[in-house]
This record gives structure tokens, sequence and C-alpha cells, in this order.
């Protein structure tokens, strides 16, 4: 084996090398959740495809552990490693928009917000999640679930190409043109192929969206939950809207009133217009008594960026996650019981609707798997004190062994912490043994390892 000297590497590399003396490691080595404290040798900061092709094949050469990091939003922390060398590409921000074609071509250290930012003025969008701090590379690898899957499908159904860097060094780019076995492997698989440092999107006719909350007493939370399973089934395309138990948060936007109560609720978002999604939601928003109910017009970006400011970095996180193909009347009374116990003002539940456009993809048309799936379940524990850590853990766990047995079986890789290999297998179903093959032809020594791994065919 041909080692590379930190030398030899500083010597090619344009952007910033971070080692534990630097004054800028301990700010550089943090990522989104503040539960994750590991503490990587060397960070390299890129600058551009050609630092990422220098740290690849530094990392390659000395045999050291490597992660790489987008936007740094993985709940499971999996942008960071201990002892070994991160690959960070947050300072990669470039994007360029062709109006003409409607698409976008957005680098890798790119998160949502900086899209929306680039979009927006030509009035389009791009499909993608629920924040714009979530990192653009981390959302599209696992699948991406948003405001928009149920019109226009998920992020990976809009992707038409991503640059990558292989293990080897090289530079490749997939579409469904060129390499297409990696290109369908990238469209769920995560980062297990490569480094992929831009990817091309197609853009969507988004400008103005009809977007606001409705929230019930807790009392009502069976009724509501199960007239929203049936309702959602059914409603136009262009209706979205996910279901949350949650705390209401002492934001200006809310009564004051509703402050720290708790709650279920939906929150809208319709690509429809004014009265397209009044007559639309008119069976949901009348049901019992709302607390609060408003929706209004509102610019997709506002919409995107709205909850930013209550999930900033430095919070303590730990999720789990489920598909669910149908929600029985059991499901929900648990989903009540467990829902009603919330634990802290930022812990949450919710269920993102994920049919509509997103289920006339087959499940084997991409790596992502399921597409006959009716929700994606989350369940959330976050607070700023590390002295609640444990508390938020356990309500969450708990709960999840209460849903699991009514579900699908694998879960929304975003969305998972480290598991293990039997939850990774779980999620990919029969396109894991593919995607196994895929690994072992561009990553045959498992590199790209820092992830919810697909291990290469023996």
């Amino acid at each position: 084996m041909i080692t590379l000297s930190f030398e030899q590497l500083k010597s090619s590399f344009r952007g910033e090398l971070i080692a534990p003396s630097d004054a800028a490691y301990e700010s550089a080595r943090k990522v989104h959740n503040g539960m994750i404290d590991k503490r990587p040798r060397l960070i390299a900061r890129c600058a551009d495809v050609a630092d990422v092709i220098a740290a690849v094949q530094f990392g390659v050469a000395n045999e050291m552990l490597t992660a790489i990091r987008g936007g740094g939003h993985n709940g499971a922390g999996l942008g960071t490693c201990d002892d070994g060398l991160v690959i960070d590409l947050s300072k990669m921000k470039g994007i360029r928009v062709d109006p003409a074609n409607r698409t976008v071509r957005v680098e890798a250290g790119c998160v949502w917000g900086d899209v929306d930012h680039a979009t927006h003025p030509f009035g389009m969008a791009a499909p993608c999640g629920f924040v714009s701090s979530t990192g653009v590379a981390g959302l599209t690898l696992g699948g991406g679930i948003g405001y928009l899957t149920r019109r226009f499908g998920l992020t990976i159904d809009n992707l038409l190409a991503v640059d990558v860097v292989l293990a080897a060094g090289s530079f490749v780019t997939a579409s469904s043109e060129c390499n297409p076995d990696l290109f369908w492997a990238v469209r769920g698989g995560g980062g297990n192929f490569g480094v992929i440092t831009s990817f091309e999107f197609r853009l969507h006719p988004i400008n103005m969206v009809q977007f606001g909350p409705t929230f019930w007493p807790m009392e009502e939370a069976a009724n509501v939950l199960s007239a929203y399973r049936d309702f959602i089934k059914k409603a136009p395309e262009y209706v979205g809207g996910f279901f949350a138990f949650l705390v209401v948060p002492p934001a200006p936007m809310f009564p004051e009133h509703l402050h720290f109560r708790k709650v279920c609720g939906i929150i809208w978002c319709s690509t429809g217009s004014p009265e397209q999604t009044e007559d639309a939601l008119k069976p949901m928003r009348s049901l019992g008594k709302p607390l609060l109910d408003h929706v209004g017009p509102a610019p997709f970006p506002v919409v995107q960026s709205l909850f930013d400011p209550l999930f900033g970095p430095g919070l303590q996180w730990y999720w789990r996650a489920d598909n669910f193909t149908e929600l029985s009347d059991e499901a929900i009374a648990r989903h009540v019981e467990h829902g009603s116990k919330v634990p802290t003002m930022l812990s949450t539940m919710h269920l993102y609707p994920v049919n509509g456009a997103a289920q006339r993809i087959a499940k084997n048309d991409t790596a992502y798997s399921f597409r006959e799936a009716l929700f994606v379940e989350v369940i959330v524990g976050v607070d700023p004190d590390p002295a609640n850590a444990q508390k938020i853990t356990a309500w969450c766990k708990d709960y999840w062994d209460a849903l699991h047995p009514f579900s699908a079986g694998g879960a929304y890789v975003n969305f998972m912490m480290e598991e293990g290999q039997d939850r990774v297998q779980a999620s990919y179903r029969e396109n894991y043994h593919r995607l196994a093959e895929i690994k072992k032809k561009y990553d045959p020594k498992n590199f790209f390892r820092v992830n919810q791994n697909i291990r290469p065919t023996a």
C-alpha cells in the first residue's frame, strides 16, 4: 500500500485542512445533532472537486476511516467519525439555474435554503424536505420526502444526474444514460458509492403555496388521525400536509393561550389555487373543534424555512422511523397513547404522506424500495439540555416499539440512527442484493462505510 503524507495532501489542497491542534477544530468537528461528540483526526474542508479527489486518495492510501459531510444535518451523526478523516463539502456552494430547461445544478455543500434562494426568483422549486437547513446531499441520497412529494414525487424522482468521486479517486457522471447502474443506486442508496459532488434536478413551476396549520385538542386525536388517514388516500395530489403530535412553541405565529400546550395537528401545504385548496381541505378543517386553523398564501421559501429557528444546530436529537402501508385503528390508539406523552417542547411525531406521484415509480426502479407506503413515520426526541437526552431517547424508543409491529418493516434511511445491518437490509428489501453488487463494482473494499452501510457482495 502506497501511503500519502499530510504534506503531500497539503500541497495539492486549496481548502482548509483542520487538525485537533487548530483553533477552528472544535467548531469544525461539530455536527447538527448535539448528542454526537466525535473527534476526527483530520477534517478536509474542500473548496472544489479537485480537493475531494485529493482527500479521497489520501483516505484510501492511508486506510483511514472516512466520513463524508454535506450539510451535516444527519441525525445519526454519520457525517463524522472518531480518529478518522472527515471530507467536509460545506464550502462547495455553487448553484446554477437553467430557467429555459427548468433544471438546477447544485453542489453538495448546499442546504435546501440555498436552492430555494436561487430558484425562487425564477418562480420554480425542486421537491425537497421540510426544513431549509437540511443538506441537499443527505436528503437526496436517502430518497427525499417533503411538502411536494404527493404532487411531484420524491427528490430522487426529480434527479437527472450526479457527479461522483469514486473510491478509486476517479471522477464520473451518473445519469439514466451514463453509468445507469450507479445512478440507480444513488437514488436512495445513500453515500455508499462515492462522494457526490453535484446534483442536477428537474424544477417545477412553484412560487406561492397555500400553507398553514390546523390544531386540535389532544382529546380529539384519535378521530382526527382516523379521518386524516382516510382523507389523504383520496385527496387531490396538489394537497400536502403531515400529521403531528406536538407542543405548541411560544412563537409569535401562534396565539399566546396555546403556547406550551400539547396538541395534535396537520401542517398543510397545497400547490392548488386558494379556491381549490379551500374546497379540498374543508372535510378536515371542519372536523371537531379546532384550536387554531389558518391556511393562506405564502412563498415556498418561507414555508421551507419556517421551522428553522426551532431546530437549530446543537440540540440533542434521537429519532426512529418506519414505513406504513396502512394505519389500523389499533395503531392509531397506540399513536395517541404515546404521542400524548411528548416529553419536551421540541419533541414530536410526524406522519408524512408519501402516496400520489411517489407511488407511480415502481419499487425496483430506484434503490428506494417502499413505493407502496402511505406514510413515513418519524418519532423525534429533541431538547437543548443534555440532561434530557435519556428522557427523549426512552420516549422515542418506547413509542417506536409500540408501533413497529403495525409497520411495513423498513424505514426511510434518513430518519434512522445506527441500528445495525438487519434494519438497513429491511429498508432496502429485495433491492439490497442489487445494491451490494453495485457496491462491489464501485467500492469493493467498502471505503465509504460511515453511513447506513451496504456491504459489497463477497
